[in-house]
């Protein structure tokens, strides 16, 4: 059984093509009329084909109409308002989408849409100063989420963190391990060189001066100020994957700003930056005319006294994601980093490649609410909340869930008490609970039958259900396409509603009769599948007791 959607689209192709010589492929649209009286699919394409045709959009959908009729996919098609085509589909056809569920298993709903294109995605890449907090975890669970969407449509995804250990940052982070070092062995230090007060930089410290003793106490060379910068990334870095994990966050690959100067690259993006007519000298300092390609001012790269500015490694960075043979970058970035757009397309573009090529996501501020109050420190450091905490409170599955329930442009305010809410006013509670009804039923009976369609699913509520499961593959394109992950959740959101509302009204197991019951088996088990997809790729746990 061919997908529903895809059904019809091809059936509007040819009947277009053979009406009109035109392949319509691009302008075809196929969506469900929330009015149920308007079909089962309808379309909107006679009005889309007006402009192409030069034919009056009632004119094209009638026209079309004895040819969407010939076959025997559909019972009748309608023309409705200036020219809608909505489309009854016959019930056997309609029912037949079980038989393909129950067969793909898991892998239904993917499909080969990314053709096996090579694209790079890159999100989280905190400094390895410190704890991940809350705009961490909504960039991480929005990343992870799209990666796994990515994948299962047929993309060759690489999840990778960046990480920023040349900075000043490393610098401060190497010189407060040092000082604490120095204070473990009960020598004097300097204060003001703690930049980091971190416990765990404390703990790490004690550690080095029980393992080292006073071996680095004079040493004022470059290898001591690497090994404590080192051994401080390495701590910094260590914790951040395993709060990651708990997340069920994990990357293919973790790239070191650092590795790019250690492998000449950012040497080599610089001579090529500097054969470019765009490359200029001013006042000492090295200058990208990045205002050439509508940013709003040039971007020094290396400043009068010889250092790079961020600019240049980044610059580097992307050069290298292009080189490793990654086709399309998708860079998931702070609100905060908003202007940094339009400088890196500008310095891709002189390095020779597409910008295009480079989409950048922005992830908008969370606030931490509770009781119509915001929160913004730790009651239990005193810090702000990280991703950790907000685990252990509210549990990974919400936490993520909420993360990415809306659109990642808009401001987040998360409601703690929401979150901890266990009925159904929780959206991640009142999904999950779907699932569970699902497989408490199949634990009852479980002898669902395959078969090519299921003619005794007639009432308008499995019907209902039916097309929505029908709908997966597309909305997973869709997703791939704009990279708004929140539409998956409104999609499990909306199922669990259907099912809930199925469950209420209808007899799943009948002993007066048997072969309805099997069908209706047949049909939970369709959702248990689709739901779990779903859930999987939201990074949530489907449960079957709760």
């Amino acid at each position: 059984m061919k997908d529903l959607n895809v059904e019809i689209k091809n059936l509007l192709n040819e009947s277009i093509q053979k009406a009109f010589n035109h392949d319509s492929t691009n302008e075809i649209v196929v969506e469900i009329p929330k009015d149920k009286s308007h079909g089962d699919y309808a379309s909107s394409v006679a009005m889309r084909l007006a402009k192409v045709l030069h034919k009056a959009p009632l004119e094209i959908a009638k026209t079309l109409l004895p040819l969407l009729e010939e076959g025997n996919f559909v019972e009748k098609v309608e023309i409705a308002g200036p020219g809608f085509l909505n489309f009854y589909v016959k019930k056997e056809n309609l029912t037949g989408l079980l038989h393909t569920i129950l067969l793909e298993n898991d892998k239904f709903g993917s499909s080969n849409f990314g053709k096996n294109e090579k694209i790079m995605v890159e999100y989280v890449s905190a400094n390895p100063t410190g704890d991940l907090h809350l705009g961490h975890a909504r960039g991480a669970a929005y990343g992870d989420t799209l990666t796994r969407i990515l994948s299962f449509v047929g993309y060759d995804v690489l999840r990778e963190y960046y990480v920023n250990d040349a900075g000043n940052q490393i610098e401060v982070l190497g010189n407060s391990l040092y000082e604490r070092y120095k204070e473990a062995l009960g020598l004097a230090f300097d204060l003001d060189k703690i930049g980091y007060q971190g416990k765990d930089v404390i703990k790490l410290a004690k550690q080095i001066a029980k393992d080292d003793k006073d071996k680095w106490v004079n040493d004022d060379s470059e290898n001591r100020k690497e090994y404590f910068k080192d051994i401080g990334i390495k701590l910094e870095l260590d914790k951040i994957k395993k709060d990651l994990d708990l997340y069920r966050v994990h990357f293919d690959h973790y790239q070191s700003e650092r590795s790019l100067y250690k492998e000449g690259k950012v040497k080599k993006a610089l001579e090529v930056i500097k054969n470019s007519p765009y490359c200029y000298e001013k006042d000492g300092a090295t200058w990208l005319e990045t205002t050439a390609f509508k940013d709003d001012k040039d971007r020094v790269l290396i400043k009068s006294d010889g250092t790079y500015t961020y600019f240049t490694p980044d610059i580097a960075y992307h050069k290298d994601k292009f080189d490793r043979g990654y086709t399309k970058l998708v860079d998931i970035l702070g609100a905060d980093h908003y202007g940094y757009i339009a400088r890196l397309k500008a310095g891709i573009k002189i390095m020779g490649y597409n910008p295009d090529n480079l989409e950048v996501k922005m992830i908008q501020i969370v606030r931490l609410m509770e009781n119509g109050e915001e929160v913004k420190m730790s009651k239990r450091t005193g810090n702000a909340v990280t991703i950790r905490e907000l685990c252990e409170d509210v549990g990974v599955d919400v936490a993520r869930y909420f993360f990415i329930s809306k659109p990642i442009i808009s401001h987040l305010d998360f409601d703690l008490n929401l979150a901890r809410n266990q009925s159904n006013e929780n959206p991640v509670y009142y999904i999950q609970y779907a699932y569970a009804r699902m497989a408490s039923i199949l634990r009852k009976r479980n002898d669902y039958e395959v078969k090519e369609s299921y003619p005794l699913l007639v009432d308008s509520k499995e019907i209902e259900l039916i097309k929505h499961l029908g709908e997966l593959k597309n909305v997973l394109i869709d997703i791939a396409k704009v990279k708004e992950v929140n539409i998956l959740c409104n999609y499990a959101y909306k199922l669990a509603q259907l099912f809930h509302s199925y469950y209420n009204d209808v007899k799943v197991i009948d002993e007066n009769n048997e072969e309805l019951t099997k069908e209706r088996l047949a049909l939970i088990k369709s959702c248990g599948i689709v739901l779990k997809t779903v859930l999987n790729l939201l990074g949530c746990e489907a449960k079957e007791l709760m």
